[in-house]
């Protein structure tokens, strides 16, 4: 009975799912996910413009997946950032690292332009940009 009333819900009202780093201030923050998100987008990117144009059904798989993913792991490096400039940076960070909020408006900006563009020299700005902000994160550690 249960398993019947759950059916009818669910295509009554489907829910998604949804992903998120806890709010528990667990205190678990790493760049480093986000700088390895950004070199996957760099490889992607290399992969796609070495490909040039595909002309048969396996090069347009190839090149279907490398932007899929090259969008995907745009995606997590910017929400790996975001996650950490939200919960984790605090007011004392900030003034340490006034620029801080800048750089990470500017590093989600780029993250954005490289998933919707095969540009190899953003995709290497991108990552630079979230290896900054790697660096003031460190800071804050000592």
């Amino acid at each position: 009975m249960f398993r019947t009333i759950s059916r009818i819900a669910d295509r009554g009202l489907p829910f998604g799912f949804a992903d998120a780093h806890c709010d528990i201030p667990c205190g678990i923050y790493d760049p480093r996910d986000a700088i390895q998100a950004a070199q996957t987008v760099i490889r992607m990117t290399e992969l796609i413009e070495s490909m040039g144009v595909p002309s048969n059904v396996q090069e347009h798989n190839s090149f279907a997946r490398y932007v899929q993913v090259k969008e995907e792991h745009a995606t997590k490096a910017k929400n790996d950032i975001l996650i950490i400039w939200t919960d984790y940076f605090k007011p004392e960070h900030l003034a340490a690292h006034p620029n801080l909020h800048t750089k990470v408006w500017e590093a989600c900006k780029l993250g954005s332009y490289v998933k919707q563009h095969v540009d190899m020299a953003k995709a290497k700005e991108f990552k630079a940009a979230l290896e900054q902000i790697g660096e003031a994160f460190a800071a804050t550690k000592k």
